[in-house]
């Protein structure tokens, strides 16, 4: 089945700020070219590696990370290299780079240039502070990104001796990889009714700078400074504990207690059925919650009933998991509407049913292994939108002779550059 962006056709310059963009619009049907060096892109290199063998060919950030794309090698230094590249560029839709400010103009690739050629072309720049920005002598990186823009200081624990935590998986670059491909869905959006194409220029620190919860809109409109806490969102009044520890050790969150009174409701009926009420001489305020409107949250810590029917719930949620293995605490909790949560593992993630049953993980053929391996599957679920990795990630060059064929450069054309070093 086709997915929603087949016939789009983009040239996403191989970069880690790109590559989330790349392979959301690939894996949703678009024909993306990875254009890298002749030499392999940086990303590449980064472990871990299939089987511990270090290879340019067995990066699984790499394979993660480029699934559903084909990809060609040029050197962009090289005079004729920028001679192809503007034909790859007459030919698509879409530019997709991450490069810093300045640099691809210095090479002969002008942004500005090929959107005057090309009035009907998309290219997005995905940069640490936007392509206006000074070159910095410090290289960003996705931390400095995470922790300038404000993420990291919402994320810790409730001992402030410690320092903020930096959220794993290249979270900075793919909060600007999201904002680049809402921002280039409009723009095409925008080409379809006027015919003409633009330049989006997407900033990842002011993109994370908005992605902060309340921290930032605090500041602005009250100037308060949210506070890091375990397990919980930052805010400026600390709030209850929400990670407890359950009867066989792990952890789970008890999220958001209960608020409405259906959800008082269920709550005294689990206790009830495990036998815990007689060991829980609050329950009376869980029947006062039932028996009221639902709890402002507003109101809590301002006002006493309120407070303590609010943290009642919380408090019948801890004795519940104290009695519970983590997996039972959280299955029961979610088939009576309660939103509380498991702490898991990496690998038990995967073997969650919940995730299972939305197909996130997915097998991915590798004929060179002679194995499918599984990976991680669509980030969002739509319910009539087909989403599919359409093939591993390419190997360095692979589809030189299919998409250069495009240009009319035949074998022989094709050995000559790579003697050159071109290709």
């Amino acid at each position: 089945m086709a997915g929603p962006l087949e016939g789009l056709r983009v040239l996403e310059l191989a970069h880690e700020r790109t590559a989330f963009a790349g392979k959301l619009l690939a894996d949703a049907g678009a024909d993306l070219r990875l254009l890298e060096p002749p030499g392999g892109c940086a990303q590449r290199s980064h472990a871990p590696f299939a089987g511990d063998r270090p290879d340019p060919e067995r990066s699984l950030s790499f394979w993660h990370y480029n699934t559903s794309k084909r990809g060609i090698t040029l050197d962009l230094a090289a005079p004729r290299g920028v001679e192809l590249a503007r034909e790859l560029i007459a030919r698509v839709d879409v530019v997709l780079e991450g490069e810093d400010p300045g640099r691809l103009t210095a090479l002969g690739v002008d942004a500005g240039e090929e959107l005057a050629r090309h009035p009907e072309l998309v290219w997005v720049s995905i940069t640490p502070f936007g392509r206006s920005a000074p070159r910095s002598a410090e290289p960003a990186t996705d931390l400095t990104l995470l922790a300038s823009g404000g993420p990291v200081w919402s994320c810790g624990y409730d001992d402030h001796a410690l320092p903020p935590v930096r959220g794993g998986g290249n979270q900075a670059y793919h909060t600007g990889a999201h904002y680049a491909v809402q921002a280039l869905l409009v723009a095409l959006l925008e080409r379809e009714r006027s015919g003409h194409g633009q330049l989006v220029d997407v900033n990842i620190h002011a993109a994370c700078n908005v992605t902060t919860e309340v921290a930032t809109y605090e500041w602005l409109v009250a100037r308060g400074t949210v506070q890091r806490q375990t397990g919980r969102h930052a805010s400026v009044a600390r709030s209850s504990p929400a990670q407890v520890r359950c009867a066989d050790g792990r952890y789970a969150n008890t999220g958001v207690p209960p608020r409405s009174p259906e959800e008082f409701g269920r709550l005294r009926q689990w206790l009830l059925d495990l036998g815990l009420a007689e060991e829980y001489p609050e329950i009376f305020l869980l029947e006062m919650g039932m028996n009221r409107g639902p709890i402002d949250i507003a109101r809590i810590g301002h006002d006493t009933e309120v407070t303590a029917i609010f943290g009642a719930g919380r408090d019948a949620l801890v004795l519940i998991a104290s009695r519970l293995p983590a997996v039972d605490f959280f299955r029961q909790a979610q088939e009576r509407g309660l939103p509380v949560g498991v702490i898991y593992s990496p690998e038990e993630l995967l073997d969650d049913a919940h995730f299972q049953a939305r197909g996130f993980p997915v097998e991915v053929d590798h004929p060179d292994l002679g194995r499918a391996l599984i990976y991680p599957g669509a980030p969002y679920r739509f319910l009539h939108t087909p989403w599919r990795i359409a093939r591993r990630a390419p190997r360095l060059g692979e589809h030189n002779a299919e998409i250069y064929g495009e240009l009319s450069l035949g074998p022989e054309a094709l050995s000559a550059l790579r003697a050159r070093r071109v290709l």
